[in-house]
């Protein structure tokens, strides 16, 4: 596996940490979206703290991050499922913004003033559960702990790394969560943070020994066990008849002026980018299509 999740819980049952590499899926997702250097800084922090989120899911579920911002990148998505697939897509791929300090501006980028979305598909119907926070930071990691912490009553930790190789391209990205469940042993959670307090960067620790050193290194003598180590990859969940289903959305007199005026229709997915082209004779179906569904309710 290239990308991939380590999940560990202390034995005493108290604290469970996530740590995941996610350098392969983000470097194919920023070419996609023909992300700037900043932006694929900042999605691979999206990426891998929505693989994270993602391995908090239950089977058939799935998890959808909004960040959105004032600043010029806008907004970033990222869904997660819980079978290890992720995508992500931003407002303006080319956006950038200078480095501060030396230092990627990626809380520039986004935008200081906006809002974190958590939603959530539980898998059994009905509608998805929504929680929302402002952003404190827009630094995708901290944003990402105080909605867990806030939102979801689960106090957390996220550290969240990306860095590009002299191309421009990432050379490596991940991450970890770290989560006092409620008989965690405050004792083991001063001395877990503490050991966040020391991390080197995520982006070195990555490097030089991949998630399992990660997570040895945040438990320090903390005892635990390792649960599972899972593939985390990128998959787009488009397709023609999820198009042809968001086509209906427009409503029949709007279809009808596309088909008519401009002889049909473009859509390009945000996440794959790949387009759908629809002409007149296929707008002319959904439309008769959406008319039988209304006439049957």
């Amino acid at each position: 596996m290239s990308d991939y999740i380590v999940r560990a819980l202390s034995t005493s049952g108290g604290i469970r940490i996530l740590v995941c590499t996610a350098t392969d899926l983000t470097r194919e997702i920023c070419t996609l979206q023909g992300a700037s250097p900043t932006v694929s800084i900042a999605m691979g922090r999206g990426l891998a703290g929505g693989a994270l989120m993602g391995a908090l899911l239950k089977q058939n579920q799935r998890v959808a991050l909004k960040f959105e911002g004032n600043g010029p990148m806008r907004k970033m998505i990222i869904e997660a499922d819980s079978d290890g697939a992720v995508r992500a897509s931003v407002g303006d791929p080319a956006a950038d913004v200078e480095p501060v300090a030396g230092r990627w501006n990626v809380a520039g980028l986004l935008g200081k003033a906006g809002f974190l979305t958590v939603s959530k598909d539980l898998g059994v119907g009905g509608e998805p559960y929504h929680g929302m926070v402002q952003l404190r930071s827009s630094e995708i990691g901290d944003d990402l702990a105080y909605y867990l912490t806030d939102s979801e009553q689960v106090p957390s930790a996220v550290g969240l790394g990306a860095s590009l190789d002299e191309s421009g391209n990432i050379s490596v990205c991940g991450g970890f969560l770290v989560q006092a469940l409620p008989k965690a042993d405050p004792a083991e959670i001063d001395e877990i943070m503490a050991n966040i307090g020391s991390l080197p960067p995520i982006s070195d620790l990555l490097r030089e020994g991949g998630p399992k050193k990660i997570v040895e290194q945040l438990f320090g003598s903390v005892a635990s066990v390792l649960l599972e180590t899972k593939e985390i990859f990128f998959r787009c969940g488009c397709s023609r008849e999820k198009v042809d289903r968001a086509l209906m959305t427009f409503g029949n007199d709007e279809l009808r002026d596309m088909s008519i005026n401009e002889k049909g229709a473009e859509i390009t997915c945000e996440f794959c980018r790949k387009t759908y082209s629809f002409d007149a004779a296929d707008l002319e179906r959904i439309i008769d299509a959406s008319v039988q569904m209304t006439a049957e309710k």
